[in-house]
C-alpha cells in the first residue's frame, strides 16, 4: 500500500490552507455504489477527547444520502495536479452521470467506505453527530449570502479512526 497510517495529532497540515484552499473530496459508500464530492467548508479538531473533523453537506446534494445511510465516511486531499478532477466533482451531480467513469481516481475501501489511491492525505471517519442549521440560529445575517432559497446544510461530526499519509 502506498500510504502510511499516522496519529491525528501529529498531521502537520493547515487545516484551513488544506480545506478552505486545496479542497477536498467527500466520499460514502462502499465499493458496490458511492459518490464523493468536493468540499470546501469544514475543520479539524478535538472533541469528546477524540481528534474529529466536522463536514457541512446540503441535504439537495447527491452525496447527502451516502453521507446519511453509511456510518463512516472519507476525505481524500489531492496535489495541485488534481485540481480539474476536484472542478468536476464539485460541478456535476452523481444523479445525473457516474462521475468515476469520468474522473482517473482509482477507488480503495477501507473501514467500510471509500478513498483513492492518488490522494496525498486520506481521513476516514466514523460519523459521532449531526445538526442541521436553522436560520434563527445565525448570529449574523449570513443567510442572504449564503442560503438564499434555504437548503440548509447539515452539519456532520466524524470521528478520525484513521488517518492515511502518501508515502514519499
Amino acid at each position: 500500500m502506498s500510504f502510511s497510517e499516522i496519529n491525528p495529532k501529529d498531521l502537520e497540515e493547515n487545516a484551513i490552507k488544506l480545506i478552505g484552499l486545496d479542497w477536498m473530496l467527500l466520499t460514502a459508500g462502499n465499493k458496490e455504489k458511492y459518490n464523493m464530492m468536493t468540499a470546501s467548508w469544514g475543520g479539524l479538531g478535538v472533541l469528546w477527547h477524540k481528534p474529529v473533523c466536522f463536514i457541512f453537506v446540503r441535504p439537495s446534494r447527491h452525496t447527502f444520502q451516502f453521507v446519511e445511510n453509511n456510518q463512516n465516511f472519507s476525505l481524500s486531499f489531492f496535489d495541485s495536479d488534481y485540481r480539474s478532477i476536484l472542478n468536476f466533482c464539485g460541478a456535476k451531480s452523481g444523479r445525473n452521470i457516474n462521475k468515476m467513469e469520468e474522473v482517473a481516481l482509482t477507488p480503495i475501501e477501507r473501514e467500510g467506505t471509500i478513498y483513492f489511491e492518488e490522494a496525498r492525505l486520506v481521513l476516514i471517519c466514523k460519523k459521532l453527530y449531526y445538526h442541521d442549521l436553522e436560520k434563527s440560529h445565525f448570529l449574523h445575517d449570513l443567510t442572504a449570502q449564503f442560503y438564499k432559497q434555504g437548503n440548509f446544510h447539515r452539519m456532520y461530526i466524524g470521528e478520525i479512526v484513521s488517518c492515511l499519509l502518501k508515502k514519499k
